[in-house]
């Protein structure tokens, strides 16, 4: 973090600021159903800005520093699919209405963007003191690849999660849902809504994410300043990625495996990086040829709703 200038920091806090103003006060001032054209352009404009700030970062700090943000924004891009497919699953089995599914989203993103940084941060300072916490990074991404391949990984159900049913123990839930309200007042106490217990679900997944996609960063870079920078980035732009891709993702049933070689390949980075030293431009055309195949298999051979289920 102090590595990094003062000033690097300043621009890129007033990009996310400028960035999130625009999207709140000109995009969605008011709720309304997202559709798959405006989904589209804006996920096209969060990557515009992601490219941007690359542009920027590799002209202000450097060559190696613009290719290390790109690979690491790429992972975490691919990564936050697997993230989308999860939410879609948590807003059918909690029925959340169309309308609402944003607000959740938003309060979503940016309870993972507090969650990101204590999580990149921590782990920058555990590897900087800890050599073996190396190993200990690539050995969770590698069994978390083996466990994104076993059927048991496309079971969500939130009603199960340890937070959600903590929520009902503490705290009376209404039956229905009350517009795009988390909490109503009823009887003179509180109650939290149906849309509150689907927020709760989608921050307790980010935590599980933030325990694969960390580590998955770390192996392509140690600066806590890229780490975070491209973690925020593409977490930004997963709201828009998942209205555009909710209809059609369930199709690509190729998706698990593709993510899954990619947490193998930076798992696999990691643990070996004392004896096979990988460039991040090797690791940057690695990842893209994954995605690449990912994305070209399940075009040429489609899947179905209840293939990736």
């Amino acid at each position: 973090m102090f590595s990094t200038p003062v000033h690097v920091w300043v621009v890129f806090g007033v990009a996310i600021a400028v960035a999130i103003v625009v999207d709140l006060g000109v995009f969605h001032r008011k709720a309304h159903r997202i559709g798959l054209k405006e989904a589209i352009a804006e996920s096209a404009a969060w990557i515009s800005v992601a490219l941007l700030f690359n542009l920027w970062l590799y002209h202000a700090r450097g060559h190696q520093a613009g290719l290390e943000f790109l690979t690491g924004y790429l992972v975490e891009k691919s990564l936050s699919v697997d993230n989308i497919f999860v939410f879609l699953l948590i807003f059918q089995s909690l029925a959340v209405p169309a309308q609402a599914q944003h607000k959740v989203l938003y309060y979503g993103v940016v309870g993972a963007l507090v969650m990101r940084a204590a999580f990149v941060f921590a782990g920058v300072a555990l590897l900087r003191s800890f050599h073996w916490v190396l190993f200990v990074f690539g050995a969770v991404l590698l069994l978390t690849a083996v466990r994104m391949l076993l059927p048991s990984a496309h079971m969500v159900k939130p009603e199960r999660n340890w937070l959600v049913r903590l929520v009902r123990m503490a705290v009376p839930v209404t039956t229905q849902y009350e517009g795009e309200s988390f909490w109503v007042r009823r009887g003179g106490q509180w109650n939290a809504t149906p849309l509150f217990l689907a927020l709760v679900a989608v921050e307790a997944t980010d935590i599980v994410f933030a325990v694969d996609s960390v580590p998955a960063v770390l192996a392509i870079t140690r600066d806590s300043f890229i780490a975070y920078s491209s973690n925020v980035f593409a977490i930004l732009g997963l709201r828009a990625l998942y209205f555009g891709l909710a209809d059609v993702l369930p199709r690509f049933r190729f998706l698990r495996p593709g993510l899954a070689a990619i947490l193998l390949f930076t798992g696999a980075k990691m643990v070996a990086s004392d004896w096979i030293p990988i460039s991040t431009g090797a690791s940057l055309g690695t990842i893209l040829g994954i995605v690449a195949v990912m994305i070209g298999a399940s075009v040429l051979w489609p899947g179905n709703e209840t293939a990736t289920h």
